[in-house]
């Protein structure tokens, strides 16, 4: 569905790409508003589609490939002569960027990002990046997001490790 939205936190997104450009998620009242002023009181200034929290911009568009090609597999639009289909064809997808174009980031962006789209009160959060050990931080983050009953969905691993073997 339209309604449904899911911040695609990562390396952000090429919003202009043929596959994804018709489900990007936009802030209407940002959009319609005055620039330069934070129109939907969120502390954030113009943020119409999403931000970046690596350089703290509202462009979180993908440098790396990696925050598109998720968004692909979440919603890419169907019956455009392109070989490529989401498997949610209609839903709205909002970058949030805080891993750079080279695919590193810090805890304080991946909190920030889980904290914005939280107070965006999107449906669904996909996550497909790891790091650093255990934080109580981002775990309240995630606990604030259940809370309100968004989903936080979260990779199980890029790197073909077998993550099921225990030691």
């Amino acid at each position: 569905s339209e309604e449904i939205v899911i911040a695609v936190i990562d390396t952000g997104i090429m919003a202009k790409h043929p596959d994804l450009a018709e489900n990007m998620y936009i802030n209407e009242k940002e959009l319609e508003g005055t620039e330069g002023v934070d129109d939907d009181n969120n502390g954030y200034v113009d943020d119409i589609q999403g931000y970046n929290f690596f350089s703290n911009t509202t462009i979180a568009e993908d440098g790396n490939g990696h925050g598109t090609h998720c968004a692909g597999v979440i919603g890419a639009i169907h019956n455009n002569g392109r070989q490529i289909k989401g498997v949610m064809k209609n839903v709205k997808l909002m970058p949030i960027k805080f891993l750079s174009d080279r695919g590193s980031g810090t805890l304080e962006g991946a909190i920030k990002s889980v904290d914005y789209a939280t107070k965006m009160n999107v449906h669904i959060m996909s996550n497909s990046w790891g790091g650093g050990g255990f934080s109580q931080a981002l775990q309240d983050a995630i606990d604030a997001a259940e809370e309100k009953g968004i989903i936080f969905v979260a990779a199980a691993g890029n790197a073909k490790n077998d993550n099921d073997k225990w030691p």
